[in-house]
């Protein structure tokens, strides 16, 4: 019987992780929490989830690599993970849907799926919509892999980045299928809201800020460094410009967002 995980690795996300893992949960027979020693109201966000969902594993770590060897008995077997930040906020509608096609045995044929994406500069949650650029042309962040693809993934970091993979034969990282080059962004059941260019956490002091991933202080682990937190200016990346550059492209659109957000 095929199934669905959910991984969550988060650090001082208490504005938008709560809405985050509710869209998430019905697509999700299991989801692993990991919060990165945050300091701000993260930590008590998800032990009420947890209160309140059974099949949420939530725990601490200063370790972040502990992230994904939540996910490594899970190789090789049916299985598909469903990688979420606390700025990522997914369709549950949507979800619902793919969750039937991938129970059908859709997309058994591919290691993992991209998909539309948002990448938010600014939510009106009252009046249900959201501004920013959409992937693509940006860079598309969605991550739902299909674990049945590999023998066994391991030693990696950070959850699902790299790491040691052995796949089985046929399959490889390039193994993918894009859901956006068959849909529109109102259709697509992997559309995703990305909230990178918004405040965060209620300790943050200004608007964006840099992911774990990508230059968050936080301790991987003997398999990595400990990296530092860059706090950048409101809306906007630091001087390096990284985040505009890959998550502002083309146009800047506005979409209805009420599917996200509850309304």
């Amino acid at each position: 019987m095929t199934q669905f995980v959910g991984s969550v690795l988060v650090r001082n996300e208490d504005v938008f992780v709560e809405q985050s893992i509710r869209n998430v949960v019905a697509f999700c027979d299991r989801i692993h929490v990991v919060d990165h020693m945050s300091t701000d109201g993260t930590w008590d966000v998800l032990r009420a989830l947890a209160a309140e969902f059974d099949h949420l594993d939530v725990r601490r770590s200063r370790h972040s690599a502990v992230a994904h060897q939540l996910l490594e008995p899970y190789a090789g077997t049916r299985t598909w993970v469903l990688g979420v930040d606390g700025d990522e906020l997914y369709d549950p509608a949507g979800l619902a849907r793919l969750r039937l096609d991938l129970l059908g045995g859709a997309h058994a044929d591919v290691f993992r799926l991209k998909a539309h994406v948002l990448n938010c500069d600014e939510l009106d949650e009252s009046h249900g919509s959201a501004s920013g650029w959409l992937a693509p042309p940006s860079r598309p962040i969605t991550k739902l892999f299909n674990f049945d693809a590999v023998e066994l993934w391991t030693e990696s970091p950070d959850p699902l980045q790299a790491g040691n993979v052995t796949f089985r034969p046929g399959q490889h990282w390039e193994s993918r299928r894009d859901l956006a080059e068959g849909t529109t962004w109102d259709n697509d059941p992997l559309r995703c809201l990305h909230l990178c260019f918004l405040r965060r956490s209620t300790v943050d002091s200004g608007g964006a800020r840099l992911n774990l991933d990508e230059s968050g202080e936080y301790d991987r682990g003997p398999l990595g460094a400990v990296k530092r937190l860059v706090r950048s200016p409101r809306r906007r990346p630091p001087d390096t410009l990284w985040k505009r550059e890959w998550y502002a492209r083309g146009e800047r659109v506005t979409v209805d967002a009420g599917a996200f957000v509850g309304r």
